[in-house]
């Protein structure tokens, strides 16, 4: 197909690195999700309460923030590869381990830890190969396509869930689940013999070694940068404020409001796992064909438009069945440009500090709009509060995609984009150098 034409032209070097970075993020997904599988086992076996439940997947989401911030401050420090098996051999790790825990707070601490690898998996490795792809034009279609293996370590979490609860008693199943979350380390040994650091990143190293140029996490905030870390910031929050303010309150709603049993079928779980997935690809061939910016903001309109679309209009369990694919698309869509864009609008030296921070500052902010959501949920109804927030949210995104530059072409040099009204960002000379 036309559209993969570009996975042909990588060269044996960048196909390693998107290898590594796809293996890496679907394991990295799998020990996320496989909490989600095991809540109400949780729940029955141990007595724990819902809020208890929530505290340990928002504990996780917060830690990933703070994983993600420093993970992209120690890959500007110590290199894109090095850092990014620290963060795979930590989820896996706190992923075992916490198949060996016996009570809420044992659970709590050991997700909480693992949180830190996830997001700190993210951020290194949407960088490692942004950096790594010689082509602007094809950055986001690299980037975009490693995002989509979220989709991949969803399903085995969902499959291997199945699995254990069927080939095992209760007791052992649930801890199988966990106990396996230390196989992605061997990952570890993939990304040792195969990937190196982008030349990109070693030529800025080796400069700063002669003392020719410097970088420090706080110059992310000095002037030249700060309106790009701000509306960076804020474009992220935007995304996965809306995110979550849709994803995680719409189930409930059709659950209790409307009454639809689709949402307890394997059925709607795989519609939507393969709409997510297709989302990615569309999204990251969309950011190269159309720009960042409209990408952004025409998924944006698509995610609240659908999600209004499930709670304003009449709808059955199969109208609900059929508009997850859409939904898959829409919701995840989103992502697949985001981690090659902010890694275009930071200079070399402060790629992974301005990229960590944005991106995780906005999933530390964005995680309070569900806790938003159900506080407005109590003086109007559950729908309009789900609007409001998700609404503001991906307003916020359009208005900081319409301030922030075009990137679309942009090399990877030392020269960052300005973010001044929402001006393009001017290529290099040799716009595929890097």
């Amino acid at each position: 197909m036309e559209s993969f034409q570009w996975f042909r032209e990588l060269n044996e070097r960048e196909r390693r690195t998107l290898y590594a970075g796809f293996g890496g993020y679907a394991v990295d997904a799998f020990d996320f999700m496989i909490y989600s599988f095991l809540i109400p086992t949780l729940i029955a076996a141990w007595g724990m309460t819902k809020g208890e439940a929530g505290m340990i997947a928002t504990s996780s989401l917060i830690s990933s923030a703070l994983g993600g911030w420093l993970a992209g401050i120690l890959a500007d420090r110590y290199g894109r590869v090095r850092v990014l098996q620290w963060t795979i051999a930590t989820f896996a790790l706190f992923t075992f381990l916490s198949g060996f825990t016996h009570s809420f707070w044992q659970l709590l601490a050991t997700r909480t830890l693992q949180g830190i690898g996830f997001g700190g998996e993210w951020s290194v490795v949407t960088i490692m190969m942004a950096e790594t792809i010689r082509s602007p034009q094809h950055r986001a279609k690299a980037v975009g396509t490693v995002q989509s293996s979220w989709s991949f370590g969803w399903g085995a979490a969902a499959i291997l869930y199945w699995a254990f609860f069927a080939l095992l008693p209760e007791q052992y199943a649930w801890r199988a689940c966990l106990w396996i979350g230390i196989v992605p380390a061997l990952w570890i040994f993939y990304v040792r013999r195969n990937v190196s650091d982008p030349e990109v990143f070693l030529q800025t190293r080796r400069a700063r070694e002669r003392g020719e140029t410097h970088g420090h996490f706080l110059q992310i905030f000095a002037p030249a940068h700060l309106a790009t870390t701000l509306l960076g910031s804020a474009l992220c929050t935007g995304m996965l404020g809306g995110y979550y303010a849709i994803t995680t309150w719409l189930p409930t709603y059709l659950k209790t409001v409307r009454h639809l049993s689709v949402f307890n079928t394997s059925g709607y779980l795989v519609v939507l796992i393969v709409g997510s997935f297709t989302g990615y690809i569309v999204g990251a061939i969309l950011c190269d064909k159309i720009g960042r910016r409209a990408s952004f903001i025409l998924f944006a309109i698509g995610s609240f438009a659908l999600g209004m679309a499930y709670t304003m209009l009449p709808i059955t369990d199969t109208a609900m069945l059929l508009l997850g694919f859409p939904l898959g698309i829409v919701v995840q869509g989103i992502f697949a440009g985001v981690g090659a864009y902010l890694s275009e609008l930071y200079p070399n030296a402060i790629r992974g500090s301005g990229q960590g921070f944005c991106y995780n500052l906005g999933r530390g902010l964005g995680s309070f709009f569900p806790i938003l959501v159900g506080t407005l949920a109590q003086t109007t109804t559950l729908v309009k509060a789900i609007g409001a927030v998700a609404g503001a949210g991906y307003l916020l995104v359009i208005v900081s995609a319409l301030c922030l530059p075009e990137t679309k072409g942009k090399a990877l040099t030392d020269d960052a984009a300005p973010a001044t009204g929402g001006a393009s960002a001017r290529p290099s000379a040799d716009s595929t150098a890097q």
